[in-house]
């Protein structure tokens, strides 16, 4: 195992924070811009619309595949040398795209883009989590996603803004200026990692993601993370499609539609840094679970009342991140602290569960939004927060209660 002092939250030691969120902010303006571009791509690729929601769910499928690799080989050579190794490749990957031809190599560029998906899970999440106390831990990643919320908010504005205007091209520059601009910072504030794994044969890493596997609780707190956040995740994946080419919004309309739906995710982060002290840990996901499942369902009765479906479903949405933005920070918290293996190894593991759940139920879906349209989008994002309250919560609950019999808050 590994063991590095954790330290305290402060302006000093918020530096590497920082720099890192701002790789984050790149790499998920790198989906939250793209995605508003996918119908004018392609356009000029020729190919059909239905080929826009592939370029997230490539995207999601290359943070899949190289979790694996990146986590334990971050235990094992130090989560600074391959983070600034991850963030170097990512930025080389936006700039190549800009010479692809045609839409299977501009997909195959994406599923490149993605591994910068699994260098901020598997290992700046790892590295955070190591590095500060159990709830300031928890302050510091809803901090960051406050700041990486950016990205959505601003991606689809500036989507819009490059359809209209400039090539789309010009928002793989900007990403990667930006993506550049996080190594330095990484490079320069990033504290070294103390390592304490001796050195054994290839084959213990098989060995310790075998562990982590077993391990029943983690398997639960790891597939209950895409059963709170597919519904947003595929609200970006296709909202261009139902908003501008189903609904006929502009692309500014389409701009200004995500505000609501991301502040309220935002807010739900927010809202988290306020209480967190307040009350013992997991009971705001206990309050959230419920106003998701509210979302869920005024995303039907849209349907039922044509006259109010935008209304209905900008505002389901926003409940449905709201919840989630109050929830998910403390889920992945417990999952990444249910093994005691090395934590890269299990933030690995964690984000190829993940990321592969992504890819799936986004292909799925777009398959179904195809045949069923909107019905398909509103009853998935139904039966993904209705299976929460199985096993999950029972499993959140029986955490808390541990917790709370070890005089733990």
């Amino acid at each position: 195992m590994q063991t590095t002092p954790t330290t305290t939250l402060s302006r000093a030691t918020l530096m590497f924070p920082l720099a890192l969120v701002l790789f984050e902010f790149s790499v998920y303006i790198g989906n939250d811009l793209v995605q508003p571009a996918m119908l004018a791509i392609t356009q000029d690729f020729g190919v059909s619309s239905s080929w826009a929601a592939s370029s997230m769910s490539f995207y999601l499928l290359g943070g899949a595949c190289v979790a694996a690799i990146l986590g334990p080989l971050s235990d094992r050579l130090g989560r600074k040398k391959v983070l600034l190794g991850g963030v170097l490749f990512f930025v080389v990957t936006c700039l190549l795209i800009l010479l692809t031809q045609n839409i299977e190599s501009f997909l195959l560029l994406r599923f490149l883009q993605g591994f910068g998906l699994s260098v901020i899970t598997a290992v700046g999440y790892a590295a955070i989590q190591e590095s500060f106390a159990e709830r300031d831990a928890i302050k510091v990643m809803a901090l960051m996603a406050n700041v990486s919320l950016l990205a959505p908010l601003l991606g689809p504005v500036l989507g819009a803004f490059m359809i209209e205007h400039v090539s789309w091209h010009w928002g793989f520059i900007g990403i990667a200026a930006l993506a550049a601009l996080s190594w330095l910072g990484l490079k320069a504030k990033m504290p070294e990692q103390q390592l304490s794994i001796p050195k054994q044969p290839i084959g213990y890493i098989w060995d310790d993601f075998k562990q982590v596997l077993k391990n029943r609780r983690f398997l639960t707190m790891t597939f209950a993370l895409p059963l709170l956040s597919m519904p947003l995740m595929l609200w970006i994946a296709l909202s261009p499609v139902m908003l501008v080419e189903q609904l006929g919004l502009s692309s500014l309309q389409y701009g200004l539609a995500q505000f609501p739906v991301l502040g309220g995710l935002i807010a739900g982060n927010l809202l988290l840094l306020k209480i967190i002290d307040r009350f013992a840990l997991g009971q705001t996901v206990l309050m959230g679970l419920p106003l998701m499942l509210v979302g869920t369902l005024l995303l039907i009765l849209g349907l039922l009342i044509p006259d109010y479906l935008i209304w209905c479903l900008i505002l389901g949405m926003t409940f449905i991140s709201f919840g989630e933005g109050i929830s998910f920070s403390i889920i992945y918290r417990f999952a990444l602290m249910s093994s005691e293996v090395s934590k890269g190894t299990v933030a690995a593991t964690a984000s190829v569960l993940m990321m592969l759940s992504f890819f799936v139920v986004i292909e799925l879906v777009r398959m179904l939004y195809s045949h069923f349209e909107l019905w398909a989008y509103s009853l998935s994002c139904f039966a993904l927060i209705a299976l929460w309250f199985a096993y999950p919560r029972l499993s959140l609950k029986q955490i808390m209660h541990e917790r709370a019999e070890s005089g733990q808050f």
